[in-house]
């Protein structure tokens, strides 16, 4: 019985460490991982349907700053508008980062040191 699973599990094992070296040569070798163009944030997006989305995106840094407003399906991507985002919106941008509540908070909560008490217990 043995003997029909070594070449089985040998290739398992192989496969493990193919998918492991993979994930070192992603963060070791230059231009393999990263965003070379435009820096880019979504804003907001809207679903239309099953497949469908009406995506707004930021492209851009300071005043060359772009809004697009994007189509978005499983075949394609349309670009429906865009528009040069005004002088004062360019330093006001919104902070897509929202206050964690409930179990993310708790956890955040316990997770980091008590720093009125070090001593106290969690």
């Amino acid at each position: 019985m043995l003997q029909n699973a070594m070449p089985a599990l040998a290739l398992l094992a192989l496969m493990v460490g193919l998918a492991f070296a993979l994930k070192w040569a992603r963060h070791r070798l230059p231009g393999a991982v990263g965003h070379s163009g435009p820096p880019m944030q979504v804003l907001s997006s809207l679903s239309l349907g099953p497949q469908q989305r009406v995506v707004t995106v930021q492209v851009g840094q300071g005043a060359d700053r772009v809004c697009l407003v994007l189509g978005v399906s499983p075949g394609s991507v349309n670009a429906l508008h865009h528009m040069p985002l005004p002088a004062d919106l360019v330093d006001a941008t919104p902070n897509p980062v929202t206050p964690a509540t409930g179990f993310a908070a708790r956890l955040a909560q316990l997770t980091q040191p008590n720093k009125a008490n070090p001593h106290a217990p969690r």
